[in-house]
């Protein structure tokens, strides 16, 4: 009996909970209540109009029974009221059950969809810039806070499956899109794993992920790489966004140092730059004037945070930052700006750095006074792999106000960072600037 009452009372719970406000529910509840009620008026004055006017017959004796009328008038509106508003309810329920059950996931709600989708509606609007796993991992985390996202990825690539492609069919490297998207999608499921598959052998397929091949043909089915993105994101159920910091086919360019030597060595092509020995000093674009992608500045300048990183700092966030036109659009946004330093260094690129470092390269490419709060991880309990060590905060940087640190580890993936713990770091500095969200 006990547990007859508790599995009445949920279902009670669950009921009342379409009344929470923001679902956008009441509104329309309450416009149907009023026509119902509108309707039963008029049936009543038929009805009574018949009873005053129709001669004696058997049935008029009946449709007084049926009325109650041996009853006080307060409690005949009661129950007559109340038996109206829960065939109301229980009619709009099994409605949204019937017509909404096929798009939900199994076991979830339909309350519990609708709250979660208006609130993260109303989350603030936060643009990311990266690239690689770093960017997907904060991507992940983030979906959970908000859908007004938007990943700025580079198009610098040219290693492995993108790389292949943009030099034989002359696109732009998808794979970092196709990372971000996946990332961003709904369900993480069956459709997601196919979209990041990766085919195996030496034929012409080996090595091509299926994600960039559905991308490849979708720039040319649609003539455009920019709407190819949108339509995946469309396949995949995406919240947010996903675009390039530049439609032009550009090339990364490094500086570099030999070991043990002062001699520069100029290296072309982002692919090499982590395969040469030796230490990088400065990065470019070529062309250096490639224009940003105008959604991504309207973006930037909109956006209620900017969070750059993480991810690889000479091959992945610097070249979204060389585009002139970006840059200019974070120096000129409102939003608050976050730097998220990598957990541990990259093989080739930022060996033995540490957070300082990072930060250091970061504003001798793009100015200083750009980044308002550095977020490094101080959490070192775990075995990271062979020639991989830990990003130290560094003694320059220890008192500097702009530093947070948090435990930011993956215990799984210590090279990586937590995307639950990140972005729940981010919304939290977010909100300590501007109060918590309604």
């Amino acid at each position: 009996m006990k547990l007859f009452q508790i599995q009445n009372w949920e279902k009670l719970r669950q009921l009342f909970r379409w009344l929470t406000p923001g679902l956008g529910v009441k509104r329309w509840l309450g416009l149907m209540l009023a026509g119902i009620t509108l309707l039963g008026v008029g049936l009543a004055y038929l009805l009574l109009d018949i009873y005053r006017t129709a001669p004696e017959t058997w049935w008029l004796p009946g449709l007084s029974y049926l009325a109650l009328r041996f009853w006080p008038r307060s409690i005949r509106i009661l129950i007559f009221g109340g038996i109206g508003v829960g065939i109301v309810a229980y009619g709009i329920w099994g409605l949204n059950r019937a017509l909404l059950r096929p798009f939900l996931r199994p076991g979830s709600q339909v309350v519990d969809e609708l709250s979660q989708y208006r609130r993260r509606g109303r989350g603030p609007r936060i643009v990311v810039i990266g690239g690689g796993h770093g960017l997907s991992t904060l991507l992940r985390g983030l979906k959970e806070y908000t859908r007004n996202l938007t990943a700025v990825v580079t198009v610098a690539d040219d290693g492995g499956s993108s790389g292949k492609l943009r030099e034989s069919m002359g696109i732009l490297p998808p794979g970092d899109i196709r990372n971000c998207l996946a990332a961003l999608s709904n369900d993480e499921d069956l459709l997601t794993q196919l979209f990041q598959y990766r085919f195996s052998g030496s034929d012409g397929l080996g090595g091509h992920s299926f994600g960039n091949l559905f991308i490849s043909a979708l720039s040319n089915i649609t003539g455009s790489f920019e709407e190819a993105i949108a339509e995946s994101g469309r396949v995949l159920s995406v919240h947010g966004r996903v675009l390039p910091s530049t439609l032009h086919n550009v090339r990364l360019v490094a500086d570099m140092t030999l070991p043990h030597s002062a001699y520069e060595v100029r290296v072309e092509g982002e692919s090499r730059i982590p395969e040469f020995e030796g230490r990088v000093r400065r990065v470019w674009l070529e062309p250096n004037d490639a224009p940003a992608f105008p959604p991504v500045i309207r973006a930037i300048l909109a956006a209620d945070v900017i969070v750059i990183g993480p991810g690889s700092l000479y091959t992945s966030i610097l070249p979204n930052l060389l585009v002139a036109d970006l840059l200019s659009a974070v120096k000129a946004s409102r939003a608050l700006k976050l730097f998220v330093c990598n957990i541990a260094s990259q093989i080739g690129e930022t060996d033995a750095y540490s957070c300082h470092d990072h930060l250091s390269a970061l504003e001798n490419h793009v100015g200083e006074g750009l980044i308002e709060i550095v977020i490094a991880n101080d959490c070192q309990e775990a075995t990271l792999p062979a020639k991989t060590d830990w990003v130290e905060i560094g003694d320059e940087l220890s008192g500097d106000r702009r530093l947070y640190t948090a435990d930011l580890l993956d215990r799984e993936s210590p090279w990586r960072h937590d995307a639950q713990q990140l972005a729940q770091t981010i919304m939290d500095l977010y909100f300590e600037r501007t109060g918590p969200m309604e």
